[in-house]
């Protein structure tokens, strides 16, 4: 419901309850903790106390302005779905369609969310940029998919141009480009952005902004959608001014809340209905389940119960078992993802660009002033100047800033151990290998309800990224990264077509056949239309 630690949410919402307080974990054990016990008390009773005042104070807040209770939603999207359904949605100008099994199937194999890339390993005097709320401004000017889709099962003679919507294409990055533009999604689902030939489902504005920048684009077959002016602009203009003019006035409390609200809706519409179901049932269900192709797990309480783990709408499921939740609609997160990456391409296509994610950039230039505004929705603000920063791989990279202030961002287990220097040391040796003991303080053991503190031995190097090609100077030192190179045609019989063309015509470049050439490797291999691949399943058309 409010996505932030229980601290945070204490300075913003009611300071006046004081701080929250901390216990010392590495200190405390079975044997002294009754010493412990009157600090832990005051501890516990403060922690309910501002737990009441947050959730109090917030249900307050959207009763007053929206007259909805909190009570009534689960979490954050949930409840600024409910404010845009009530306040906003105009269902005539905009009627909203929730996707069939099949629609839905397809085109979340357009939905591939934000990019986050690595180019360049060290910069110095770099200028880290952030949009100001990304995804809300794509929102708010952009315009999406309407209404129901209609399914085209051959795109043969159709322009590009004329088309709207999500399209199966099959598409021929350039190895000239060095930072490619269309994304992919290899067979561990590592989210890429390659040269060479695959075959994908994309939003057809990214597709025409692709073939803009060189891009050959064969559509194939796809939904094709009205496109209307974006039903958002009132919802995000709203909360945006309401942003604005809290922050001006001096409150935190409502300028946080404003803020989730509008950062929170896009997300809700992409909800994948696949889901685990958790249940608790007796021992005649709990065996009917184990039968079941959706069984995942299962734990006996007594003679009598379990609590069972079971998948629903699974992409395996018949389309009698298919749920879709409320309001997933999954054309309009997709199209908002792929409008934001055309947004940002610009900007992280310039050589001087080092790394970047989602919304924000590192650039070895400063952006022009007419591009820069700390408050305007779609420009970018200056988050600060890095005096050196070393970039290793995406979500993990440290800035040293220029008022001796250090910045470190590493994901996963080690990313409160790691350091500066660290970072320095795996720069200069790739092949480094550190070991570390870490603990973890609640350790949550879901199958069996535990929660327990638990040590940990960690190897500690160089973080694992397959999403672009290391180059190295004549040191052998890491200096930049290239594009990797693909040849994907969605099943494993038409990419051994092509790559046998390629060999046989003695073609070492995956970015160089001809348009006629290519459309005849077209022709001569249909089978993937037979064969999906299994990772990325294609569903029955609807006729």
């Amino acid at each position: 419901m409010l996505p932030n630690d229980l601290n945070t949410l204490a300075k913003t919402l009611c300071p006046e309850l004081g701080a929250k307080g901390s216990i010392p974990h590495e200190d405390l054990n079975a044997s002294n903790i009754l010493d412990h016990g009157d600090n832990l008390i005051t501890y516990l009773r403060q922690d309910i106390l501002i737990l009441g005042g947050v959730m109090l104070k917030a249900q307050k807040i959207y009763s007053s302005k929206y007259r909805i209770d909190i009570e009534d939603v689960m979490t954050i999207s949930s409840l600024s779905m409910k404010i845009f359904r009530i306040k906003f949605l105009d269902d005539e100008n905009f009627p909203i369609h929730i996707p069939t099994k099949n629609q839905d199937t397809f085109i979340r194999r357009g939905y591939y969310g934000g990019r986050s890339d690595v180019f360049k390993p060290k910069g110095e005097n770099l200028f880290y940029y952030d949009v100001n709320s990304l995804y809300p401004f794509i929102m708010k000017e952009y315009p999406m998919p309407c209404g129901v889709p209609v399914w085209h099962r051959n795109f043969e003679g159709k322009e590009l141009d004329s088309l709207f919507g999500f399209i199966e294409a099959y598409v021929v990055c350039p190895n000239n480009i060095s930072k490619p533009f269309l994304p992919y999604k290899d067979k561990n689902g590592t989210l890429i952005f390659p040269t060479g030939k695959f075959i994908g489902v994309f939003y057809s504005e990214e597709l025409k902004f692709a073939r803009d920048l060189g891009y050959d684009i064969i559509p194939l077959r796809g939904y094709l959608f009205e496109k209307r002016s974006s039903p958002f602009e009132d919802f995000i203009s709203h909360l945006y001014e309401s942003r604005l003019e809290a922050k001006k006035a001096g409150d935190g409390s409502m300028t946080f809340i404003y803020k989730l609200l509008m950062n929170s809706l896009y997300g809700r519409f992409g909800m994948n209905p696949e889901s685990i179901v958790t249940e608790i049932c007796n021992k005649k269900k709990y065996e009917e389940f184990m039968k079941t192709d959706n069984f995942q797990s299962a734990e006996k309480l007594n003679d009598y119960y379990y609590i069972v783990n079971y998948i629903v709408n699974s992409t395996g499921s018949d389309d009698a078992e298919w749920t879709a939740p409320k309001m997933s609609v999954v054309q309009l997160s997709a199209a908002i993802t792929a409008c934001a990456r055309i947004y940002m391409y610009p900007f992280i296509s310039r050589s001087d660009c080092y790394y970047t994610d989602t919304d924000s950039i590192f650039l070895g230039n400063p952006l022009s002033d007419d591009l820069i505004s700390s408050v305007d929705l779609g420009k970018f603000k200056l988050e600060c100047k890095v005096q050196n920063g070393i970039f290793l791989s995406p979500k993990s990279y440290m800035l040293e800033l220029e008022d001796d202030k250090t910045i470190i961002r590493h994901k996963g287990l080690a990313k409160n151990v790691v350091t500066s220097d660290w970072f320095k040391k795996i720069l200069d040796n790739l092949k480094l290998m550190d070991e570390i003991s870490i603990s973890a303080n609640f350790k949550i053991d879901w199958k069996k309800n535990n929660i327990l503190k638990k040590d940990y031995t960690l190897k500690l190097g160089l973080p694992v990224s397959q999403k672009r090609k290391y180059v190295y100077d004549s040191k052998n030192y890491w200096v930049d990264t290239q594009p990797i190179d693909i040849i994907d045609l969605g099943s494993e019989d038409a990419t051994a077509i092509l790559k046998h063309e390629l060999f046989r015509n003695k073609d070492q470049s995956v970015g160089q056949l001809t348009t006629e050439d290519k459309t005849q490797s077209i022709t001569n291999q249909q089978l993937y239309n037979k064969r999906p691949n299994k990772i990325d399943p294609k569903p029955k058309p609807d006729e």
